[in-house]
């Protein structure tokens, strides 16, 4: 286990107080930053190959690399910090444990970019991780990291930590960003792009919890140390999270390319007496895999070769005692209910999706209804503002290809295989 993890963001979690700037320790990142050209910053962070952790994996150096320069115009950074996927439950911890390291790599970020203003949107719901930010960021505050003059350099940052509402459109940047401005969170059309029209219609990086919070490790220990692990193309490390059955749920940090099989061996495995059924790679917007996906590398190429997407790395684990048409149509409520209406094909088809799975699953669809979710998931795909309509799509496609059978065994009895009054063991009626 200890030549696999690589406990980085994660190491002082079991330390009492881990969330104070005593434990945390001096900015020593920043400063080393602070003495560097800001263009020299983000060519580390490039060279590092630190892609997005956010779910999208989009190289974070090269995204710092389209903010215009010498336009003019205020630059701003803002840390997407509303996790609200189901499944993923990384971000919220590492705040609650570890926010300094946010804070650190929010100064070195908006140094790098020129920014003179931060914002950290977290998710109003999670108020004790908002007090734990609060706190943190007063302490950088009064110990002369944030604010003016910092570290001696001239240069002066401003960090604001902004509470939303709870909505789960507001995790897609541009309706986040229209919620910060104090609109209506919903997606905007692109382009512009937020790198060029952003914030204020300034130059605006977003970047996700984690992609920030690991920039000091990369700058404190270089560019290359963090290209060492992972993989060719998906370099470091991040924190997988498992959920579900499985016998120890937690939080993983290991190299990217690491196996669900490696993960649960760490975890205990399935929970005792059972055996896994399918899972998802990142969270329930990814097509879910099965199995037979046990030896995949979790890395974005990997991951995408096979039919998925790694997402937010968030892992649910179902064993065989699970329906998978129940939980489809649970994951498919969620999308329906949280659609904010701006776009015909989602705010229609989730809520026709919904209706349709739930006569599957109680036993009285046909096999034609099959037909008709997968040409309404189609009519979705690639169709709407933003990526909540094609992620209501993933859980979709992908159970009707693994388990066909299992939808059509529904309707042959009448109602859910996995109900002890229609049958307990597959099969049985």
């Amino acid at each position: 286990m200890s030549t696999t993890l690589t406990p980085v963001l994660t190491a002082n979690w079991d330390e009492p107080n881990s969330f104070t700037l005593d434990v945390y320790g001096e900015y020593k990142a920043a400063e080393k930053a602070l003495d560097m050209d800001p263009d020299a910053v983000i060519q580390a962070v490039k060279d590092s190959g630190l892609r997005g952790r956010g779910g999208a994996g989009f190289p974070t150096g090269m995204k710092w690399g389209f903010i215009p320069q010498g336009d003019g115009k205020p630059h701003y950074l803002v840390v997407n910090a509303d996790e609200s996927e189901p499944g993923t439950c990384k971000d919220i911890p590492l705040m609650m444990a570890n926010p300094h390291a946010l804070v650190e790599g929010i100064i070195i970020t908006s140094y790098a970019i020129r920014a003179n203003h931060a914002f950290i949107y977290v998710r109003g719901e999670v108020l004790h991780v908002i007090r734990r930010l609060h706190a943190a960021v007063r302490e950088a505050y009064e110990k002369g990291y944030l604010g003016s003059d910092i570290f001696g350099s001239g240069y002066d940052l401003e960090l604001v930590v902004h509470s939303g509402a709870g909505a789960y459109i507001c995790g897609e940047e541009t309706a986040l960003l229209d919620s910060l401005e104090g609109f209506r969170g919903q997606p905007r059309l692109k382009p512009p792009f937020p790198a060029v029209a952003g914030l204020y219609a300034s130059p605006t990086v977003v970047n996700n919890v984690e992609s920030i919070a690991s920039v000091p490790s990369i700058i404190a220990n270089g560019a290359d140390w963090f290209a060492g692990m992972g993989t060719e193309k998906s370099k470091g490390f991040g924190i997988f999270s498992l959920s579900g059955h499985v016998t120890r749920p937690g939080q993983y940090e290991a190299p990217l390319g690491i196996t669900l099989r490696e993960l649960l061996d760490m975890a205990g495995g399935i929970r005792e007496g059972h055996q896994i059924k399918f899972w998802t790679p990142g969270g329930s917007s990814t097509p879910i895999f099965t199995d037979e996906h046990l030896d995949v590398p979790l890395d974005f190429e990997a991951v995408g070769a096979k039919g998925s997407m790694l997402g937010t790395r968030a892992l649910q684990i179902f064993d065989e005692t699970t329906c998978v048409v129940r939980t489809v149509l649970r994951w498919t409520e969620f999308y329906a209910h949280e659609s904010c209406g701006k776009c015909t094909p989602c705010r229609e088809g989730t809520y026709w999706l919904k209706q349709v799975l739930k006569r599957l699953e109680q036993g009285q669809g046909t096999e034609e209804d099959l037909t008709t979710i997968t040409d309404i998931a189609d009519n979705i795909l690639g169709r709407s503002f933003c990526a909540l309509g094609d992620g209501a799509t993933s859980p979709i496609h992908s159970s009707v290809k693994y388990f066909r059978e299992e939808y059509l065994k529904h309707f042959e009895i009448g109602g859910c295989p996995f109900d002890p009054k229609k049958s307990t063991l597959w099969g049985e009626q």
